[in-house]
């Protein structure tokens, strides 16, 4: 049966086209996805994330059982409110979930995981919490607005009173507090993203959700959906779970290896098989641009001199009007790589991403 956020009649009422995303209706545009995307890139814009899950963990032991559970290492995270990427990994080191997990206090953090891997990432999580006496409690009682783009924190903190103002405008990035709305309801708001651009990811009650939308939507935030969101994260040099990456793939074959925490004796999950699997790594993700007409998509061929890749995700870049994509090739592929589009060869280059940075093409783009 296909699950609904809180804000499906929302979307429904703006006249967005809905399409099935992991067992959920979403929103994938409301008319022009292109306008959505700049919109982002040069305004402000929101998305309904609320499919997203929120799993609040409770315990004294909480610090220890996620040392175990995560790639990268949660000591990293000492004053409240701060956030961490990372990695969830398989005894083989294949990546289960990439996720965010905030310090809320030494007995409470809070996880943020994908929507596609919701059921086994809990069964999972709650698996390994056992042993350590961690309380696993997803919170289907909230729901989860992004707002991303140049505009986006003024608009949020235009929303506020003065003292919730105060305390989110002094956020860094990838760090959270929560404070009252003006109606009084609780607000999660976090300095973190999925489009390359500043803003906020927002867990609200399901309850406050449509009333905090229409309050964005009056001031001036663009509704975009999940074509939109595609095109900006692939811009902004982020993986896509179940595309990039899956329980088949390591953090180095995802160009993650900045996520993992190898200093120490720290035995988290997938560690030895980890270590093993980085010297046999015989594959890299790279970034590709086509200066060519034509778009890059998934499943492609890439032809190497040094064997054949795939396309993993591609896209047609609105901020730079050209296709670019992530690809999988061999080791030492080199530059010179060409993309197989319907029997056609067609040159690609190798290029460092992010693609795009601050609203602004990479240098060399």
């Amino acid at each position: 049966m296909t699950r609904k956020t809180v804000l499906n009649e929302t979307h429904r009422a703006l006249g967005a086209k809905m399409v099935d995303f992991g067992g959920w209706d979403m929103p994938l545009n409301y008319g022009s996805q292109i306008e959505e995307h700049h919109a982002v890139r040069r305004h402000a814009g929101m998305f309904d994330v609320s499919h997203m899950t929120v799993v609040d963990l409770h315990g004294g032991r909480c610090r220890e059982f996620l040392r175990h559970l995560l790639a990268n290492d949660i000591d990293k995270l000492k004053t409240t409110g701060k956030a961490l990427y990372s990695c969830m990994l398989n005894e083989g080191g294949g990546v289960i979930d990439d996720l965010i997990v905030y310090y809320l206090g030494e007995d409470f953090f809070r996880a943020v995981v994908n929507a596609a891997t919701r059921d086994k990432d809990l069964a999972w999580i709650e698996r390994h919490a056992q042993p350590f006496g961690v309380e696993v409690r997803e919170r289907r009682d909230y729901a989860m607005i992004a707002v991303q783009g140049p505009e986006a924190r003024e608009a949020v903190l235009g929303l506020l009173d003065a003292d919730a103002a105060a305390v989110v405008r002094k956020l860094g990035k990838f760090s959270a507090a929560e404070v009252a709305a003006p109606d009084g309801a609780p607000l999660f708001v976090a300095r973190t993203g999925y489009t390359g651009e500043d803003g906020f990811e927002i867990v609200l009650p399901t309850g406050a959700a449509a009333g905090l939308w229409e309050r964005l939507r009056e001031a001036g935030v663009a509704p975009a959906g999940l074509g939109a969101r595609d095109t900006l994260r692939l811009e902004a040099g982020m993986n896509l779970y179940g595309q990039d990456m899956d329980e088949t793939v390591t953090p180095w074959e995802a160009n993650l290896g900045w996520t993992v925490a190898l200093e120490g004796d720290r035995d988290f999950i997938g560690r030895a098989a980890l270590e093993r699997r980085k010297a046999e790594a015989h594959s890299v993700l790279v970034g590709i641009v086509m200066d060519d007409k034509g778009v890059l998509r998934h499943g492609q061929r890439v032809l190497t001199p040094a064997g054949e890749g795939e396309i993993l995700s591609g896209i047609f870049a609105p901020t730079l009007g050209k296709a670019i994509g992530f690809a999988r090739v061999p080791q030492g592929a080199g530059e010179a790589l060409h993309v197989d589009i319907r029997g056609r060869e067609v040159p690609v280059r190798v290029v460092k991403y992010p693609f795009v940075r601050e609203g602004r093409p990479r240098e060399g783009i």
